[in-house]
């Protein structure tokens, strides 16, 4: 008997050019390839990886502040939009698949339509932290099963007895393909550039990426921020941003910025936010290139010590110094480390990533929950 393809009601709070999106994106393109319709309910305003799924999209209302009252207001507004936006699916046979905690409003609509939801989770960091508490509460509430992107999330955020999946993130093959026609290569009198891509958080290392370059002025470092460029031009003026670093706004494509790097550094202080993964290790390492990464969270089942890269914690300043220092220093080494990082990529492949999607969905028989 053919298996039933169930309507797919994609759920994701902010479009942008970050890492959730981008996985969430390569989870609903594999579900329409394997026959499953979707769709997708989302902010208004943003340019991001959604914005590559071919499926009929609905926006609601929000808009991020700096300022956190502001920000909390608007948050809270969008979910009561999102829940009574999400209820005219409650005649239809639908999946409801949440995109991190932040989109509860979905997931109390699937509740009360009893529809089964899944989510796909990426973070640990959120504050404050009876928010937190909330959102895991609401997910234990309502969700069938859960997707966790590494095995440090989910030892450290199991939600309740709920189902549980770890779902490494991979790369579009697209992206892949691209990759692996870069050559790992830096001319005799070439300067050792240093690329760094992250969001514009102080919690993702980026005053003391700024400080990095300034103690290493014979080297060449770029960073990549997910912010505009009024905020870029604002932050780093030339009078405070070492002459050495060249500071980008968001980027659709970082392939110019991959090609020309020595190395890849995620600068993630431990003392504000562990991360769960590191998308753009998994990134650097499919060019080649060896990267240095957090002592503490996900990148720990990516980076392995002399194989394709380091792991130092951001605030051991004479570690991560020497560190760089030598790496510059022996180009051999590199190229050692170059080939294990390729390596590494190379077991992130799209494959299992999408049989288990599947695997999950195709499992639902009826759209009515337990």
């Amino acid at each position: 008997m053919e298996k039933k393809r169930f309507k797919v009601v994609a759920v994701h709070l902010l479009n942008d050019f970050s890492g959730s999106p981008l996985v969430f994106s390569q989870a609903l393109q594999t579900l329409q390839q394997a026959g499953h319709p979707v769709v997708i309910h989302t902010s208004k305003g943003n340019s991001g990886f959604l914005d590559n799924v071919n499926a009929p999209k609905f926006y609601f209302p929000y808009q991020f502040y700096t300022n956190s009252t502001w920000r909390l207001f608007a948050f809270a507004y969008s979910q009561v939009f999102l829940f009574f936006q999400l209820m005219k699916y409650r005649k239809e046979d639908v999946i409801i698949y949440v995109n991190t905690l932040l989109p509860f409003g979905a997931a109390l609509a699937a509740f009360f339509m009893r529809k089964k939801t899944f989510y796909h989770v990426h973070e640990s960091y959120i504050k404050p932290a009876i928010l937190k508490l909330f959102l895991k509460s609401v997910a234990q509430l309502t969700a069938d099963t859960i997707f966790y992107v590494s095995n440090y999330l989910y030892q450290q955020e199991k939600i309740g007895k709920v189902n549980a999946c770890v779902l490494h993130n991979v790369l579009p093959s697209t992206f892949v393909d691209r990759a692996a026609q870069s050559h790992y290569t830096r001319a005799k009198n070439e300067k050792f550039t240093v690329l760094m891509v992250c969001s514009f958080k102080d919690y993702k290392g980026v005053p003391q990426y700024k400080e990095l370059a300034r103690r290493h002025p014979d080297l060449n470092f770029e960073l990549v921020l997910n912010a505009s460029k009024v905020e870029v031009n604002v932050n780093f003026t030339p009078q405070h941003t070492p002459s050495n670093l060249s500071v980008f706004s968001v980027q659709k494509d970082l392939d110019p910025f991959y090609s020309r790097a020595n190395l890849v550094v995620n600068l993630t202080n431990p003392k504000l936010c562990v991360e769960t993964f590191g998308m753009t290790l998994l990134e650097a390492m499919s060019y080649g290139i060896p990267v240095i990464a957090p002592t503490k969270g996900g990148p720990g089942e990516l980076v392995e010590e002399t194989k394709n890269g380091f792991q130092i914690d951001v605030n051991d300043e004479a570690t991560l110094d020497f560190r760089l220092s030598y790496l510059a220093s022996h180009p051999d080494f590199m190229k050692q480390l170059s080939a294990g990082a390729r390596e590494t990529a190379k077991r992130f492949g799209t494959e299992k990533f999408q049989d288990t999607i599947l695997d999950v969905f195709d499992s639902c028989n009826e759209d009515v929950r337990k």
